[in-house]
This record gives structure tokens, C-alpha cells and sequence, in this order.
């Protein structure tokens, strides 16, 4: 391996802020309380980052996808489709790792001093609802309201998306007085989970990634083939299974679908065996490696 890809991951954190800082570039939307819609907004981040956000210089891939299965029958969503095979094949959930600023939100408030919830065999449960809300409210309902009543239903965002209130609801309401007088249910009702989802946070390692987020349950369908993640030599391998167990993930073994590619494993690997690299090997099983 070379020492390029052995060290990315240590500078992960400065590439988490930089891509936040990046995505919301647009400064005078948070002096103004305005939503920039110039050509830019018409391209798609990897990472999840609301639309509505006044920062925001361009468009989260989930609410792209949602109105674009929202045009359905009449327009294909041909653009959003190629955006999400392309990160996927190059990145897979490196984008989760790397990419995501409301990842970088959650690993933040889980630093707080506090008691911390472990993984166990119920979180590992856990994690296929994402799964599920990608099905419901990413895909079903936007197509359903798309064919039976012509309207589009953006659902996972007007429903649950904390990023989305966070970043968006919050900011405009902060700056926006003439805003505030058009809070109804669905606003307290996205509060409230907002609110509730970033406190499991502190006590529960990136809980919106791990159970919720319908972002990273695409970007986990990749594991097998993106050309980009944590790959394991299988040579210097011991089968000791530290990687594993330090991991604050629900992963099986280094670079499966739960891996968000972070490359905290790497650095606590006893036998160097573990590195950021571009081989396709990151989802086979690892020889007398000991799980949890």
C-alpha cells in the first residue's frame, strides 16, 4: 500500500469540515434568510444536505431522487440515477465517512461526556430500518402520489429528515420572522424528532446512519463495488478481530455495508494490515477473524 492511502484516513476530520463548508458556501443566505437558486443548485453533494439549508449551493441527492420519482411517468430520472451509481461505484460509504456534514453533526454531539449505549445484536437489528424507510418513504410514497394524485411528495423530507429541519427549518426560522407565523403540526412534529434523533445521538454513536438514514442504505449496496474504501491484507492479517470490536459501527467485518470507511480500525490495527486503498476486496470475509 502506499503511504497516501494508508494516511487518508487520519485526515478525516479536516475533510468532513471542509465538505460542509463547501456544500454551504453561500453566505449571504444565512445574512438574508434566502434559499440560493442559481444553476448550481441544479447538481447534486454525495452527502446529505437539505436543499432549503440557506447556505446550500447545491442539492442533497435524496431530495433530488424523490422528485424525480415524483415526475414519474412523464420524466425519467435518469440524472439522479447516474449520480448515485457513480458515487456508489467510486465511493460506496466513504461518502458516509468522508462526505456527510450531518454525519460530522452526530459525531460531534456524541463527544459529549456522557454514558455511552454500545452496539449489541439489537442495533445490529436495528440498522435494516433504514432499509426500510428508503423503500416507504423514498421510493413508494413519492411514486404512489406521482401516479394516483399527480402531485409530488417529497415524503422522506417532509416527514423525517433531521438534516432537513436542522440545517433548513430551523436557520430560516432563526432569520426569518415572517416564517415563524407559518409553523403548523408538521414543523413541531419535525421539531420534536429533530430534536429527539440528535439527543439519541449523544448517547449512541451516529444513530441516524446507523438506523435511519436512507442515504447510506444506497451508498451500503456498493460495498461489494466501489472502487474506493478500507481494504484488509489478508497477508498480515492475525485474525484478532480488534477491528471489530473498537469499530462504533454495526460491522461484521472491515468494508461491509454498515462501514462508513472511516478508518478508525486502521489505526488501531495491531498488525498494519488494514489501509485506504483501491481494491476490490473489502467485503470478503477475513480469515479467523473473531466478531462480536
Amino acid at each position: 500500500m502506499g503511504k497516501k492511502e494508508g494516511r487518508l484516513p487520519l485526515r478525516r476530520r479536516f475533510i468532513q469540515l471542509f465538505s460542509a463548508l463547501l456544500y454551504n458556501a453561500y453566505l449571504p443566505g444565512f445574512a438574508k434568510g434566502t434559499i440560493y437558486k442559481g444553476a448550481v443548485k441544479g447538481v447534486c453533494v454525495p452527502g446529505l444536505n437539505c436543499y432549503s439549508c440557506p447556505g446550500a449551493v447545491a442539492s442533497c441527492p435524496l431530495g433530488a431522487l424523490q422528485n424525480a420519482l415524483s415526475s414519474l411517468p412523464h420524466k425519467l430520472p435518469l440524472y439522479i440515477t447516474g449520480f448515485l451509481l457513480l458515487s456508489g461505484l467510486l465511493l460506496g460509504r466513504v461518502v458516509c465517512g468522508f462526505l456527510c456534514p450531518f454525519g460530522l453533526i452526530q459525531e460531534i454531539l456524541h463527544k459529549l461526556p456522557t454514558p455511552k449505549i454500545r452496539k449489541s445484536r439489537w442495533t445490529r437489528r436495528l440498522c435494516w430500518l433504514k432499509y426500510g424507510i428508503l423503500i416507504l418513504f423514498v421510493v413508494a410514497l413519492p411514486i404512489f402520489y406521482a401516479f394516483s394524485k399527480g402531485m409530488p411528495v417529497p415524503a422522506f423530507c417532509k416527514f423525517i429528515c433531521p438534516a432537513g429541519t436542522l440545517e433548513g427549518g430551523f436557520a430560516l426560522m432563526a432569520l426569518r420572522a415572517d416564517y415563524r407565523s407559518l409553523a403548523g403540526m408538521l414543523f413541531w412534529w419535525k421539531t420534536l424528532l429533530c430534536l429527539g434523533i440528535l439527543a439519541l445521538c449523544v448517547f449512541l454513536y451516529r444513530a441516524f446512519c446507523r438506523f435511519l438514514c436512507p442515504l447510506g442504505a444506497i451508498y451500503s449496496l456498493f460495498c461489494r463495488l466501489a472502487l474506493w474504501g478500507m481494504r484488509v491484507d489478508e497477508s498480515h492479517c492475525s485474525g484478532c478481530g480488534r477491528c471489530v470490536r473498537s469499530c462504533e459501527m454495526d460491522v461484521k467485518r472491515v468494508g461491509d455495508r454498515e462501514c462508513i470507511q472511516c478508518g478508525h480500525c486502521a489505526r488501531l490495527c495491531p498488525q498494519k494490515a488494514i489501509y485506504f486503498g483501491k481494491e476490490t476486496k473489502s467485503c470478503e470475509p477475513l480469515k479467523r477473524e473473531n466478531p462480536l
